[in-house]
């Protein structure tokens, strides 16, 4: 007897319909073909063990199962539950009139327990694109994939229920998420708030002004400045996901396996993904023989913080270069290519030399002349070109840390934030691949970014007495123009430029000796 179950491949963030084929036939053997990986041709074993265990058994015929289409690798053992409940019905131990009717996905253990699965999410979006009636799940991936609007989403703990759901002796739970309710008690929950910081008001109108326009940014100071304790508090103040936004993200951190334990089912905050230095490039961008999203597609829509920047390899500062340009990674194999999202703002932090008291206003810095250049070119020109605010972090005297009047809270500054970004949404709503105003190009500048006379003279002033480069010119009209929004108006004016001018800390001549 011929049955048809159904599964799902996995391919960056989409899902290709997978049909298993189950025949049981004469003879003694057991075949999986179509193109399966060690661990598909392993799920014989774990399923044979597991039906056992539950007071059923592969059939001692011939059972072959094919895997359509044949040219997609199909990887990973999500497909047992899919194949097991094939070869039940091939065999004629539960009825085979509904099987078709559900995508049935799960790893399963020795016992016949349902573990989870990796990318239920892109998974649910497609059965129903399918037109699939629903899915069937382990009870960890259910929230995730309930997030999908009309498709029953029902989950189980062992493949017991299961069957028992198939012969009609047993009905499965349904998961149901309600994303308004996980929006308004999600999105502006945050673990970090500025009114925890003291003093540094200066970086934290710099910290506003790039989550205004999505700007990277890169924070220089001593030790103990504060500067991984601002960087920690950026997300708080950047405005919340749209649905559109969360699904994404949360499609991204479903293929990486990054999903479910907390219950919640969507992603509502934005990412703050950060990184140890000894991170490898393969880690930091995706791939791998593999190919799973890296650390920069975690941070899609979110914010990208590494910490003491010099210390990362160069290798791998360099492979960030394409993706943040282009906000996204093609990762390419022989046989297939995939893509992620990668559209972050990247946040940076680093001492300005390697003793970390250079440009320090009380210690004096050990470092010997030309070590501190040399310890600003471990990040190359390309890579800084990319970075919009250079902020200089001083220490908090202790004046201002002894202060007992909490600063300004995250929700303030995220409303002006939010007023910005709306003007920005306007100003691009014609162009569907810019957002912000980070992401203008140089026919945007011209039409956006005007200046008046005595701007233009500000700014070749700047560029010849601070020694400014030539990529900076592009860098202070855009960081202008956020300025600009913060204070809803229409056009530059020269108090926005200078303060435009004052985060280009890197660019000037002779900064570090």
């Amino acid at each position: 007897m011929l049955v048809k179950t159904y599964g799902y491949a996995v391919q960056g963030i989409s899902a290709t319909k997978i049909t298993i084929e189950v025949n049981v036939g004469t003879g003694v053997n057991f075949f999986i073909v179509g193109l399966p990986d060690s661990a598909v041709k392993e799920s014989q074993h774990r399923i044979n063990t597991a039906l056992k265990h539950h007071g059923f058994k592969i059939p001692g015929k011939t059972v072959t199962v094919n895997m359509a289409p044949a040219d997609i690798k199909k990887e990973g053992s999500a497909y047992d539950l899919g194949i097991a409940v094939g070869i039940l019905a091939a065999s004629d131990q539960i009825p085979a009139e509904r099987v078709s009717d559900y995508v049935i996905m799960s790893e399963l253990a020795l016992d016949g327990e349902l573990r989870a699965i990796k990318g239920a999410l892109p998974i649910a979006i497609q059965s129903k694109n399918d037109g699939f009636r629903g899915i069937i799940l382990p009870a960890v991936n259910a929230a995730e994939a309930a997030v999908v609007e009309g498709l029953e989403v029902l989950y189980a703990n062992n493949i017991s229920e299961v069957i028992a759901f198939f012969k009609e002796d047993h009905a499965l739970e349904r998961a149901i998420t309600n994303l308004e309710k996980l929006f308004v008690e999600e999105a502006y929950a945050s673990d970090f708030d500025f009114s925890d910081v003291k003093g540094q008001e200066n970086i934290k109108r710099a910290l506003e002004v790039a989550a205004a326009g999505g700007h990277n940014a890169i924070l220089i100071g001593p030790p103990g400045a504060g500067k991984t304790m601002l960087s920690k508090r950026l997300p708080g103040i950047l405005p919340p996901l749209s649905i559109e936004e969360a699904l994404e993200t949360t499609k991204i951190h479903s293929v990486a396996g990054k999903t479910g334990k907390g219950g919640i089912g969507l992603i509502t905050r934005r990412p703050f993904r950060s990184p140890h230095h000894t991170i490898s490039d393969i880690a930091l961008v995706g791939g791998g023989n593999h190919p799973q999203p890296g650390e920069i597609s975690l941070a899609h829509n979110g914010v990208l913080f590494l910490d003491e920047l010099p210390e990362f390899k160069r290798s791998v500062l360099e492979v960030m270069r394409q993706p943040i340009e282009d906000r996204v990674v093609t990762i390419s194999r022989a046989k297939f290519s995939v893509e992620y999202p990668a559209s972050f703002m990247l946040v940076a932090s680093m001492n300005p030399c390697p003793c970390g008291y250079y440009n320090h206003p009380e210690k004096e810095c050990v470092c010997a002349p030309g070590i501190v250049q040399k310890y600003l070119n471990k990040i190359s020109g390309p890579l800084l070109d990319r970075i919009d605010l250079h902020i200089e972090v001083t220490p908090v005297p202790f004046q201002e840390l002894s202060q007992k009047q909490a600063g300004e809270q995250s929700l303030a500054i995220r409303e002006r934030v939010m007023k910005a970004r709306e003007i920005q949404r306007e100003r691009f709503k014609n162009q569907n691949t810019i957002h912000c105003n980070a992401q203008m190009s140089s026919k945007d500048l011209k039409k956006h970014c005007q200046l008046s006379e005595a701007g233009n003279q500000l700014l070749k002033n700047a560029m010849e007495r601070l020694g400014l480069s030539a990529r900076a010119y592009d860098r202070i009209l855009k960081v202008a123009r956020t300025v600009a929004d913060l204070d809803a108006s229409e056009t530059i004016e020269t108090s926005h430029l200078a303060e435009a001018i004052q985060y280009r800390s890197l660019d000037r001549e002779g900064w570090a000796g």
